[in-house]
């Protein structure tokens, strides 16, 4: 069920019988039909095993199923809203970064020490977003927040993409990440994290970045 752009803050998404879908508590702007709103306690498509990851990663960002026959109106907190299409390919992306998504997709957790050992597990430091991040996976759509809006960045083999670790929003396709830095120690001292550290992607995909340093 694609979304569609109310404007850069607001999104609209058809919920029609038989289907669901998944929102952050607290999303839902305004509705038209006949939709209900439970806590979501199955983890999304992952199923049990899926939420019990995420809560040992600290990435249970609370949930809420959507069902019924009508529209909704999705914002939180003045965030600017990205719509991303997966088509069999997998996104990630910080769980509280999550507005919402289609119930076709399925949700799980990646340890980031897994992307590149050791400095992986810089990178969720560096980043502050923790040692673990949300991967959605399938064909459907979700609706991702940010500050100041998103630009999309396409990686393709051969040309890495190198990005401020702050302003790094989410990525998807066949993409590795490592910290990689163009400062010597010395350098750095006295800088800030996004002075000091660089997000190398590369593979073939896309990453998408915000035009701020700011977190949610």
């Amino acid at each position: 069920m694609p979304f569609r752009e109310v404007n850069s803050r607001v999104v609209e998404a058809v919920i029609a019988p038989g289907q669901k879908m998944f929102s952050q508590r607290g999303a839902m702007l305004a509705y038209r039909g006949e939709v209900s709103f439970t806590p979501n306690v199955q983890g999304g498509q992952g199923g049990v095993m899926s939420m019990i990851g995420r809560r040992v990663a600290n990435e249970a960002t609370p949930l809420m199923t959507v069902e019924g026959n009508g529209t909704v109106m999705f914002g939180h907190g003045g965030h600017h809203i990205q719509v991303i299409q997966l088509s069999g390919d997998t996104l990630y992306v910080e769980a509280d970064r999550l507005l919402a998504f289609d119930g076709t997709l399925t949700q799980g957790t990646m340890f980031m020490g897994s992307q590149g050992g050791v400095m992986g597990m810089v990178r969720g430091q560096v980043t502050g977003q923790g040692l673990f991040t949300t991967t959605l996976k399938g064909h459907g759509a979700v609706a991702v927040m940010a500050h100041g809006g998103v630009i999309e960045l396409p990686v393709t083999p051969g040309r890495a993409v190198h990005v401020d670790p702050q302003a790094y929003v989410a990525h998807h396709g066949d993409v590795r990440n490592k910290l990689s830095t163009a400062l010597g120690w010395r350098d750095m001292v006295g800088r800030g994290s996004g002075e000091a550290f660089q997000l190398e992607l590369s593979g073939s995909g896309a990453v998408y970045v915000q035009a701020s340093e700011e977190k949610l």
